[in-house]
C-alpha cells in the first residue's frame, strides 16, 4: 500500500507526463487533466480493485468510466504508470494511427478503456448500466465514473441520475470535477449549476464533498464513499479542484482548458513538477 507521499510523487510524474504529451503534438487538454491528477493517482494506485490483465467485461473487479474524455492525457498516464500498457507509448499521444487518440476510443483495443468518451453527458448512463449489470450478476464490485462540472449542463446526465436513484444502483460512485471552469469561461457565467448538493440530494443521491487536490483527503474520501455503497442510494462526490493544478501560470483561468504549452512554457512547467518515476 503506497504512502500519501508516494502517491503525491506519482501524481507529480503524471502531471509531467500530461504537459509533455500535449506539448509534443501542440494539441490536447492540460487544464482539467492537471486538476484531476490526484484523483486518478489515488484511484488507480490505491482505491480501485482492478487488474491490468484487461478484459472488457470486467467481472469481479471495479470499473472506471471517464465521461469527460477530453482529459485523456491524465487517464492515459495513470493507465500506463499503473501497468496497463508501456509508459513509452505515451509518446504516441494524438498521433495518426495510434491507440492514444485525443479522446479515448475502444476500436484500437487500448487496455483500460471500456467506452469511447468525449461526447459529454453520456458516461453516467454507461456507468449506471454497468453497475446495474454487476448487481444483476451478483458481482459485488463497484463502478466509478468521472464527469466535468460543465458536463452537468447536458440533460442526459440528469436522466441517468433519475434512473440510478430509481433503480437503487448503490454500487455506483460518480465524481464531479467541480473546478468551476469550462472551455468558454466560468461555469457560473456560461450556465450556472446552482446548488449542486441540494440538486443531487433531491434526485435521491448520497452526496459527499472532497478536496480534489489534497491527496490525503482524496484517499480518505474515496475510502469513505465505498462504505456508503450497498445502502440503497448511488453516491456522488463533489470534488473541488483547480484547473491547471501544479503549474502556476495555468491555474486560476479557463484559458488552458484546451491549449498546449510552447517550448518555454513547457520548461517552466517541468521546473515546477518533480520527476519521480522517470520521464518516458
Amino acid at each position: 500500500m503506497p504512502s500519501i507521499q508516494e502517491l503525491e510523487k506519482t501524481a507529480s510524474q503524471i502531471r509531467r507526463d500530461i504537459v509533455r504529451m500535449v506539448h509534443a503534438v501542440n494539441s490536447g487538454h492540460p487544464g482539467g487533466s492537471l486538476g484531476c491528477a490526484d484523483f486518478f493517482t489515488a484511484l488507480y494506485f490505491e482505491i480501485l480493485e482492478h487488474s491490468t490483465d484487461f478484459s472488457m467485461d470486467g467481472k469481479n473487479e471495479d470499473l472506471f468510466f471517464l465521461s469527460n474524455g477530453h482529459i485523456s492525457p491524465v487517464f492515459y498516464s495513470a493507465l500506463a504508470r499503473s501497468g496497463y500498457f508501456p509508459v513509452s507509448e505515451l509518446s504516441s499521444f494524438r498521433k495518426i494511427n495510434t491507440r492514444l487518440q485525443g479522446h479515448p476510443t475502444t476500436h484500437e483495443g487500448l487496455p483500460g478503456i471500456r467506452m469511447a468518451s468525449g461526447s459529454l453527458g453520456q458516461g453516467l448512463s454507461v456507468a449506471a448500466g454497468a453497475a446495474m449489470a454487476k448487481k444483476m450478476n451478483g458481482d459485488s464490485k463497484i463502478v466509478y465514473s468521472l464527469h466535468g462540472d460543465g458536463e452537468l449542463q447536458e440533460g442526459q446526465i440528469w436522466e441517468a441520475m433519475m434512473f440510478a436513484a430509481h433503480q437503487k444502483i448503490d454500487n455506483l460512485i460518480m465524481t464531479v470535477d467541480w473546478n468551476g471552469r469550462q472551455i468558454d469561461g466560468d461555469v457560473e457565467d456560461v450556465l450556472s449549476l446552482g446548488d449542486l448538493r441540494s440538486k443531487f440530494e433531491a434526485f435521491g443521491w448520497e452526496v459527499i464533498d472532497m478536496e480534489g487536490n489534497q491527496m490525503q483527503n482524496v484517499v480518505d474520501t474515496l475510502r469513505f464513499a465505498k462504505t456508503k455503497c450497498g445502502h440503497g442510494k448511488p453516491i456522488a462526490i463533489l470534488m473541488k479542484t483547480e484547473m491547471g493544478q501544479g503549474v502556476d501560470y495555468m491555474m486560476g483561468t479557463h484559458a488552458w482548458h484546451g491549449v498546449a504549452p510552447n517550448d518555454e512554457q513547457l520548461a517552466n512547467a517541468l521546473d515546477q513538477l518533480e520527476e519521480t518515476l522517470g520521464d518516458y
